[in-house]
């Protein structure tokens, strides 16, 4: 790390107030130096703004700040981790069985809507995007949904639901129709765990680091 980013992270709140030496110069010390730590590691879990967030709190005092910032990401986690079962859940059954419209035949932008408790502005979307390709009646023009649409619909509607961007949804089932389902779904939801997995320590690792440095800050009010 440069000597501008401690600077950088001094001058924004990051670190606890610093003596100047006679000459100007900052003094750090051992406070200061885990006070970096945490912030480091912080970031890994909650990102660049919300560590700032965080330690800057911490520095003024405002625990209970600090405090409700660290208890909303992992509220925030929990419910990415049963979005993931439920998408799972549905993908895993979505894969292996198309779903048969109603009588069989291909619905309408309304009735696609209907079933899936969305806006039909959000499926023409969709399309915009790639995620859904329906047909079109020769006669009318209008959009029809087949089985494979409905399913790929069900599908976008999941990975909606789980905070996945419009692109990376398109991608997604791009990448299913290619490899036939099975693998492709695996992959997905073995990245998506991995992903869920490797933040949970990330948060473990900030907050061991911040419990230090609450510590050190106690010790230095005694």
């Amino acid at each position: 790390m440069s000597a501008q980013a401690i600077r950088n992270y001094d001058d924004a709140g990051v670190l606890p107030p610093t003596e100047r030496s006679d000459t100007g110069y900052r003094r750090y010390t051992p406070l200061h130096a885990q006070a970096l730590r945490s912030f480091v590691a912080l970031r890994g879990g909650h990102g660049h703004q919300q560590a700032t967030e965080i330690m800057r709190a911490t520095n003024r005092g405002d625990t209970e700040s600090a405090y409700r910032l660290i208890d909303a990401a992992h509220v925030a986690l929990l419910a990415e981790r049963g979005t993931r079962t439920e998408v799972a859940t549905a993908l895993g059954a979505l894969s292996t069985t198309a779903p048969v419209p109603v009588n069989g035949r291909p619905l309408t932008v309304g009735e696609l809507a209907r079933r899936l408790g969305v806006h039909p502005a959000t499926l023409r979307t969709w399309e915009t995007e790639r995620i859904l390709r329906p047909e079109r009646d020769r006669a009318t023009g209008y959009r029809e949904y087949g089985p494979d649409c409905v399913r790929d619909a069900e599908i976008a509607r999941q990975l909606r639901r789980g905070g996945y961007p419009l692109r990376q949804v398109a991608r997604f089932l791009e990448s299913l129709h290619e490899a036939g389902g099975a693998d492709a779904l695996s992959a997905f939801l073995d990245s998506w765990q991995a992903r869920l997995t490797s933040r949970s320590r990330a948060l473990l690792a900030g907050a061991a680091q911040l419990d230090a440095y609450l510590t050190l800050l106690d010790q230095a009010t005694r």
